[in-house]
């Protein structure tokens, strides 16, 4: 007799699941043929060793034993600069360190493909304080492709393609002493986090769907909060470190492709070598609340574009 298959959680919700499959119906009219694209290795710039601070978690081998974190100081962490470069941008340090990857078992809305394993961040990066705006998109590329377009520059560009992202970024990268990037998708978790390893940066998950959510509120645009749009960066509670919009607003683009977390310990992980889609993170304003934890971690075709999905950058300093 054949063991039944465990039916497996959907990545989204069904009724974003039905926006979706419109979407992608649309946007793969025009897309363009994986095979055709050429993937380039992508290399991550490393960065000196940063030393003025370290975020350290318990060293025990069992995850459930991670009970303390040891925060840097305000004024070692948080160091928002502008670039000297048009558009303006704001960045906050963040410092290398270790963190739990992942969420534990006990979390409300997790799901399975979200193994906790320990992560080591050994070089610093500058990451954007907030998403990418719609002000910023049009002075770098000189078009704004958002859905919700406003005479607001603030709001965040949206509609854009993985691929999208990364013109955007090789014009940046053509002007001044900077370089940009997405993110890895453990950057990105580690930034979200800063230290702690709650649901939100807030605290705990207590309602999954778009019911009010008090933690999520607090910091984040959702199905429960946004009006079914985006809204302006920045009018949120920030994270611990300085950050803004990490829980909803819109998704972000990270650098990697998606694939199943390792069980073991990482070394500034960058992803598989190749993949079906890159991993987009954060949850959105069309996202109910278990979907914009922390640890929620979802794959979108590189091609494809959405009015709930954007990035955000890193900064480097250019190698001499």
């Amino acid at each position: 007799m054949k063991k039944k298959k465990k039916k497996q959680e959907p990545i989204f919700s069904a009724l974003e699941e039905i926006r979706i499959e419109k979407t992608e119906k649309n946007i793969f009219k025009q897309a363009i043929i994986p095979s055709e694209i050429k993937e380039t290795k992508e290399v991550t710039a490393v960065l000196k060793p940063e030393t003025i601070a370290v975020v350290l978690t318990n060293p025990s081998k069992e995850i459930s034993s991670v009970t303390t974190v040891l925060l840097p100081t305000e004024k070692e962490v948080i160091s928002p600069t502008i670039t000297p470069s048009l558009p303006d941008f704001s960045f906050v340090f963040i410092p290398s360190g270790h963190f739990i990857m992942g969420s534990p078992e006990t979390e409300p809305g997790r799901s399975d493909d979200e193994l906790p394993h320990e992560v080591s961040i050994t070089h610093g990066y500058f990451l954007q304080t907030t998403p990418v705006t719609q002000g910023q998109w049009n002075a770098v590329m000189g078009d704004n492709p958002a859905r919700f377009s406003h005479k607001d520059d603030d709001y965040p560009v949206e509609s854009v393609s993985w691929y999208d992202c990364q013109k955007f970024i090789e014009r940046l990268n053509n002007i001044g002493e900077y370089r940009y990037r997405l993110p890895t998708e453990a950057e990105w978790e580690y930034a979200c986090r800063a230290g702690k390893f709650s649901s939100f940066s807030e605290g705990e998950i207590n309602e999954l769907f778009c019911e009010h959510e008090p933690n999520l509120d607090a910091v984040g645009w959702y199905c429960g909060n946004s009006d079914r749009r985006t809204h302006p960066v920045g009018q949120k509670k920030p994270n611990p470190w300085g950050i803004y919009d990490l829980h909803g607003n819109v998704l972000e683009w990270c650098q990697d492709w998606y694939g199943p977390y390792p069980p073991t310990t990482q070394t500034d992980p960058t992803g598989p070598i190749t993949g079906s889609g890159r991993v987009i993170r954060g949850g959105s304003w069309f996202s109910n609340a278990k979907n914009c934890r922390s640890a929620a971690r979802f794959h979108w075709s590189p091609n494809a574009n959405s009015d709930f999905i954007g990035f955000r950058l890193v900064r480097e300093k250019r190698k001499p």
